[in-house]
């Protein structure tokens, strides 16, 4: 960590069924060569912290996540109230139940292991998105996808499960029984409108959502450029169930057919006949009507290096 400078640490303690308290302790001790002028932490208590605390962070060269996608979430937000050249770089610490953006960077999924891989990590820009202005980073979604990320919250409060294990659950429930079709009408990047019903529609910068589904697995998230999955509907039980097990590895593409739609652009505005279940970064997102853009190479992020995997 001697390459991060003055570093600020926002940590979510709450995080995996109270396993980011941990891991926030094992990050302030791994903190104890650097001098107290180079380290602060800081405990979320409640929704909305991480935002707050990360707006007030112009002062710090990095600023390390230690929690999910939803803490990840919430600093972006409070990064991006900063100007572009007074944002901290941000590094990762994964300790979520998805932890999909800490995918995308190549940190891995253990908290003791991301934290060593971050003395080597590399700064790189990345893209970041707006829909209807709130900042996200990773991943936006409609319909089914959106419903099993949603759906996680409950599940996980209910049975205590995690990670992969609590995406499949549940969406083999959403699956069996919440298949509903939305009507919806979308322009990209200023094109004609277009006009279908759909099962799901994912708007992503990184390749994952949903605890590792590569819905779009040549997602680059500093490209410039959105790439969008729309699952048309209808689609029975079988041919659904099948496509969504394949996205687990990426492979629905090969399958799909006329089933599935995939696309890039910069922008797009969707507007859908009823409010579907939607999804930020796996936050709650509501309305019928969305515009969407990104603003690219708007924030520097920490990749892990291979060097850092050895």
């Amino acid at each position: 960590m001697q390459n991060l400078g003055r570093v600020l640490v926002i940590a979510n303690p709450a995080a995996r069924n109270g396993e980011g308290k941990r891991a926030a302790e094992y990050v302030r001790s791994a903190s104890a060569t650097l001098s107290p002028k180079d380290f602060d932490i800081r405990v979320t208590a409640a929704p909305g912290d991480g935002t707050s605390i990360a707006a007030e962070a112009a002062e710090y060269d990095t600023v390390l996540t230690v929690g999910g996608d939803g803490v990840i979430h919430e600093v972006v937000g409070g990064l991006m109230r900063l100007p572009r050249d007074a944002r901290p770089t941000l590094g990762v610490i994964p300790c979520g139940n998805g932890n999909d953006f800490a995918r995308t960077l190549g940190m891995g999924l253990d908290w003791r292991e991301a934290l060593s891989k971050l003395v080597f990590a590399q700064p790189r820009k990345v893209d970041i998105g707006l829909c209807n202005d709130v900042p996200f980073m990773q991943t936006l979604s409609f319909g089914l996808d959106a419903a099993i990320a949603l759906g996680t919250h409950e599940r996980r409060a209910r049975t205590g499960h995690s990670g992969t294990r609590l995406y499949l659950e549940e969406g083999a429930s959403q699956l069996a029984f919440h298949r509903d079709a939305y009507e919806y009408e979308c322009s990209f990047d200023g094109e004609e409108p277009q006009s279908g019903s759909m099962l799901l529609f994912a708007v992503q910068l990184g390749p994952t959502y949903d605890g590792g589904f590569k819905i779009c697995p040549d997602a680059n998230p500093s490209d410039g450029r959105f790439d969008i999955c729309i699952a048309r509907a209808p689609i029975g039980l079988a041919k659904a169930a099948f496509l969504f097990l394949r996205a687990k590895d990426g492979k629905h593409l090969r399958h799909a057919g006329d089933s599935l739609l995939t696309r890039q652009a910069n922008r797009l505005r969707i507007s859908f006949a009823c409010p579907p279940p939607a999804q930020l970064d796996g936050e709650l997102l509501e309305g019928s009507t969305f515009d969407i853009r990104t603003d690219p190479q708007a924030l520097t992020v920490l990749f892990a290096t291979e060097r850092a995997s050895v």
